[in-house]
């Protein structure tokens, strides 16, 4: 190593030390947030080495990341991506390529998927000129039922794009199978359950695709950041493609006829000859991230499973202490599965002698942050009205989870002193308002 670089990390390594300093926990005065990244020393240390050998693009970090978090989740390809919605939209659209031929998604088809959740997993259907099919989930798990998406499948429906609610698998195992026996596509929006099972088998590893999000509410972070995944590796070349400006090559930008083909092809009316990695052959973007963003992931690579563990352990603990408070739905996880938890839901029963709004606001001012069970009923925000879409049932609890849900934190960084003052803070509201 470079001496003078070695100085500069080395004095990171201090500096991170030096302005890390543990303050005790004041309830009421210190923040509990209800998410957020944990970073160490490792973390900032590998961001400066990536900035100090300028690896502004993306690079060898990158394709390291791809492999090995690929390999973690049981995929054959993982693309970065600069964020999970990105990872979204790639996946949705790559359905709707050339190079699926009879198979390809086309305008006016519909996708089935939930009301309550967050844009980002519809956008994409709405963005490809698809159209949504909505259906309910259930109080509790916040999550579909495979009998709800059986009864919304009908003749113009290709694909189904739903996420694992707050890290709660779906019943992804009998809807993949339901994909399979109608031959529709399933993208698995996995961006908050990385590390969850279903059937003892990883989430995101059931369809077609599967997305996560490194936005540094989740799992693990790189600021920004997202990936697609698949095991299908012509699936995997049309994400490349359409993340990559849409380009037909698939040498690196930086590489010079690594395929040494670049001048021997012929596509659409070009000439012959004309410079591959010139050569687009789908309407696409740049969606890529940077190899200072894939530094940082490979270093929180290292700690998920820790992380996974931490979620989980937390989640018991505000399950546990909370259990058999009146007029509170309390979560649960969907039978077969095993969360990697993202946040710790709780509904306010509508009977109630109190609201969600005075509950949240009684923990607010207590420093516990709250959030709402993301968009709630989506069909009902200003966005989606006058969207093309059909719903297939009733929304009864997309509209509960609307007026009456909202979540806490379960994330690593949190205590049990912390988690101890929330479960104490809520009694504490519920026994004064029987």
């Amino acid at each position: 190593m470079n001496t003078h670089k070695g100085l500069v990390l080395d004095e990171t390594v201090k500096f991170h030390q030096d302005t890390q300093v543990e303050r005790p926990f004041v309830p009421g005065t210190t923040e509990i947030w209800p998410a957020g990244a944990v970073l160490d020393e490792r973390d900032r240390t590998a961001l400066v080495e990536a900035a100090l050998e300028m690896r502004i693009a993306a690079g060898p970090s990158s394709r390291r990341f791809e492999s090995r978090f690929a390999r973690k989740l049981g995929h054959r390809k993982a693309h970065l991506t600069n964020s999970g919605s990105s990872a979204n939209l790639l996946a949705m659209t790559a359905f709707t390529s050339h190079l699926l031929e009879d198979r390809r998604l086309k305008r006016g088809d519909e996708v089935i998927t939930v009301a309550a959740g967050f844009p980002t997993t519809v956008n994409p259907i709405i963005q490809n000129g698809l159209v949504p099919v909505f259906v309910d989930v259930e109080l509790g798990t916040y999550n579909t039922t495979a009998d709800r998406v059986a009864q919304a499948i009908g003749p113009k429906t290709r694909a189904i794009m739903i996420a694992h609610a707050l890290g709660n698998p779906f019943e992804v195992a009998e809807i993949a199978r339901l994909a399979a026996d109608h031959d529709l596509f399933l993208i698995e929006d996995n961006c908050d359950a990385v590390g969850s099972t279903y059937d003892g088998q990883l989430t995101g590893t059931f369809g077609d695709m599967t997305t996560v999000s490194f936005y540094p509410a989740h799992h693990l972070t790189m600021g920004e950041g997202g990936c697609v995944l698949t095991s299908n590796l012509a699936l995997a070349r049309i994400v490349e493609s359409l993340r990559d400006w849409g380009r037909d090559c698939w040498c690196e930008p930086g590489e010079t006829n690594k395929c040494l083909k670049r001048f021997n092809y012929q596509m659409g009316t070009l000439p012959e000859g004309y410079d591959h990695k010139y050569i687009f052959s789908h309407v696409g973007y740049n969606l890529k991230a940077t190899d200072i963003q894939a530094a940082l992931g490979l270093t929180q690579l290292d700690k998920l499973d820790d992380f996974c563990e931490a979620r989980r352990r937390n989640w018991r603990r505000l399950r546990e202490g909370l259990d058999g408070v009146p007029h509170l739905i309390l979560p649960e996880a969907t039978p077969r599965s095993d969360p990697s938890w993202f946040g710790f839901a709780l509904t306010v029963d509508p009977g109630a002698p109190y609201t969600r709004a005075a509950l949240v606001d009684f923990l607010e001012d207590r420093k516990i942050g709250t959030r709402r069970l993301f968009a709630g009923n989506l069909t009902r925000h200003p966005a989606y009205i006058g969207e093309e879409h059909r719903v297939v049932g009733d929304l009864t609890n997309s509209d509960i989870i609307t007026d009456q849900t909202f979540w806490i934190g379960v994330y690593p960084a949190l205590t049990d002193e912390m988690l101890d003052y929330v479960i104490a803070s809520v009694k504490e509201f519920v026994g004064g308002r029987r």
